[in-house]
């Protein structure tokens, strides 16, 4: 049994199936547990965690008044460690799914160093955005 780390974003989706195979079948997800009555899912993959759940068909928290239209989740996206971003990209291009950030490599500030990643963001079918990546080391600070 897996422990919940103590953020784990619910995503509110329109189509419950739809979002589950995208998760499961493109990203690499595993469902730990889910409802399908309430198109419910808790997804991990490595130690990411992630919710899905319908509108309409359990609770959907949001904001009274604002309208839940795509894409979803504006402003935010969500980052997600993976070992390697090719199976992942493979499995995109196989179905021509389009990504909203190609692959590329940055270096991040963090105190005296800078750490490498490899990354990509795409958009899941509500328009939330994933930054996958994977991490390519530290470095100094260049001068």
């Amino acid at each position: 049994m897996m422990n919940e780390n103590a953020l784990v974003p619910e995503l509110a989706v329109f189509d419950w199936s739809v979002s589950r195979d995208f998760y499961v079948e493109l990203i690499g997800f595993d469902v730990l547990y889910e409802r399908a009555e309430e198109g419910f899912s808790f997804l991990t993959l490595g130690t990411a965690q992630l919710m899905i759940d319908q509108i309409g068909l359990g609770r959907t928290f949001g904001n009274e008044g604002a309208p839940l239209e795509r894409p979803l989740g504006r402003g935010m996206n969500l980052q997600i460690r993976v070992s390697s971003i090719q199976p992942i990209l493979n499995r995109l291009a196989k179905l021509h799914y389009p990504l909203y950030l190609a692959p590329e490599e940055k270096w991040y500030r963090r105190n005296d160093q800078e750490l490498g990643q490899k990354q990509f963001i795409v958009a899941d079918p509500d328009g939330y955005l994933l930054r996958l990546f994977e991490e390519s080391g530290t470095r100094p600070i260049s001068p």
